[in-house]
């Protein structure tokens, strides 16, 4: 983690619960007070809940800019080493690229993950205006930011107000090989989606169901959320429908 400051309301959270553990990534630009309701719902249900900050969220754009999606990686993986020291069942679940990097850890910790919930994830992002700014010597430092993309009006989401050009092709690479990771990840999976999403191609929707060669995969279809779901008017149902997915799943 940086050593710059976190902003008020952006810290990571851990609570103590069963044997269940449940690890939550936020997304690009984003951080731990997207999840943080979700988190406490979670652990409301008596599960042990940690929610990192990935490296380079949460404090300024130029923190972020240093980044990589190998350093948001392993914000996860010592969140992983964390969960696992009182945990006998772990599950991993993330919003956008939160849920992005859930499926790479699904896929990477085969052994470990037995369950894998990933909301408004992007494993392509269609976005041409991004993708041109990649690779291109000449763009600028920053562009404007992509958080906060909330129906409900009485929600607000905690996120850079800019995006680092130089984190966009970190977002590329990380989104291109966990689509390539899908058809190695053993355990059963929930697919959420909102149905109108501003961020995330809801395409994601359909294309990561259909990569996966689980025996077990599940869908919904989010009626009254854009991408920031787990903050929006349907936040409630995704957690209890995820609580009856791992309920499930532990038998």
């Amino acid at each position: 983690m940086s050593d710059l400051k976190i902003m008020k309301g952006a810290e990571p959270f851990f609570f103590q619960g069963s044997d269940i553990g449940v690890l939550i990534s936020h997304g690009f630009t984003g951080n731990p007070q997207s999840m943080r309701y979700y988190g406490e719902k979670l652990h409301q249900a008596g599960y042990t809940v940690i929610g990192p900050l990935l490296k380079g969220h949460g404090t300024t754009t130029a923190d972020m800019a240093g980044t990589t999606a190998k350093d948001w990686i392993q914000s996860l993986i010592e969140a992983l080493e964390k969960l696992r020291k009182t945990c006998s069942h772990i599950f991993v679940t993330g919003l956008s690229m939160g849920g992005t990097l859930s499926l790479y850890m699904a896929a990477m910790y085969p052994d470990i993950i037995e369950g894998v919930i990933p909301i408004n994830a992007a494993v392509q992002l269609e976005t041409p205006a991004l993708a041109a700014l990649a690779f291109d010597s000449e763009a600028p430092a920053t562009v404007p930011g992509i958080g906060s993309d909330i129906k409900d009006p009485d929600s607000k989401e905690l996120a850079y107000e800019e995006v680092p050009v130089a984190s966009i092709k970190e977002g590329y690479v990380l989104s291109s090989v966990t689509r390539d990771l899908l058809p190695i990840i053993k355990c059963p999976a929930f697919v959420i989606t909102s149905r109108v999403d501003h961020v995330v191609s809801t395409s994601n929707g359909r294309i990561i169901p259909k990569l996966l060669m689980v025996d077990r995969i599940e869908s919904l279809w989010l009626n009254n959320s854009y991408h920031v779901a787990t903050l929006d008017h349907d936040k409630d149902l995704i957690c209890d429908r995820v609580c009856a997915f791992i309920n499930s799943i532990i038998g």
